[in-house]
């Protein structure tokens, strides 16, 4: 065989999926999440710190958190694969990954619709393209579907906040502000030019939100009582939104985003699994 051959066939198996006994790392909660939506889950040998639906993934070795990746593990792993976040694991680390001879999938939607382009894209990668193909034509008619839903709903203003202390809200460009925009919310920093700004009571009481929404890991009565204090200058209705079905980039956005529209848009008396009154 020539050496010209030789160098065309080397070529054309780097552009082929990996083989189906790959074994895959994922660096964040929702790329394991998409990697067993895409029916891969079995190839996992390990996961991010976080990553726990679905329960199965809970299982499996941790390499990786917000701060650091573990090395020395992933190369005793031998991953064929690793799967990582770019917009949030550290571009050093993947940049040392890559250095050292892995291969990389790097996941980083930005608005809702693009969450079925990368399912679509990794279905590609790892040899499950008619199951990446399926969850991206399903995911697109649920979120046009919620869209056309709210399309004409009466404006509602929102406070949206990550974090009670320090008091941390969403601007323009931050993640959920697009989904308040699907549902028809108005975000009240929307104005914000950084994604993740810093607010005080007093700002969020002078621009008079209609309901104030907590996407965060706390209980209902801690959110209550936070706010219980502030009533004198705040009176709008609290929920409580599910910060893993929302802020994950997975098919479970959809579940998470109809019920964030519901609670937005429903009576002070709604109930929902993502979303409960705390006047």
């Amino acid at each position: 065989m020539s050496r010209i051959h030789s160098l065309m066939v080397f070529f054309a198996l780097l552009c082929l999926p990996l083989a189906a006994q790959q074994r895959i790392i994922s660096l964040a909660p929702h790329t394991t999440e998409l990697i067993y939506a895409l029916g891969a889950g079995d190839r996992l040998v390990a996961v991010s710190d976080y990553s726990n639906y679905p329960q199965e993934a809970e299982k499996l070795p941790s390499v990786a958190n917000h701060n650091a990746v573990n090395f020395e593990q992933i190369i005793r792993l031998k991953p064929d694969l690793i799967v990582a976040w770019q917009g949030g694991n550290k571009p050093q680390d993947l940049a040392k990954l890559a250095s050292l001879g892995f291969s990389l999938y790097l996941s980083n939607p930005r608005r809702p619709i693009q969450i079925a382009q990368d399912m679509q894209a990794l279905g590609q990668r790892i040899g499950k393209s008619d199951e990446g193909k399926a969850l991206s034509d399903a995911f697109i008619t649920s979120l046009n579907r919620i869209k056309a839903k709210y399309a004409r709903q009466p404006k509602v203003s929102v406070f949206y906040y990550l974090w009670p202390a320090p008091m941390m809200t969403i601007g323009k460009e931050a993640w959920a502000s697009h989904l308040l925009t699907i549902c028809g919310a108005t975000n009240i920093f929307a104005d914000s030019a950084i994604p993740y700004p810093q607010v005080n009571i007093e700002q969020i009481a002078r621009r008079h939100p209609q309901k104030i929404i907590a996407a965060i890991n706390i209980s209902l009565q801690d959110a209550k009582t936070f706010w219980q204090a502030k009533r004198g200058v705040i009176t709008a209705p609290l929920v409580m939104a599910d910060p893993d079905m929302l802020h994950r980039f997975t098919p479970r956005l959809l579940d998470g985003l109809g019920s964030l529209c519901e609670i937005i848009h429903g009576s002070d008396e709604v109930n929902g699994y993502t979303g409960k009154p705390a006047n």
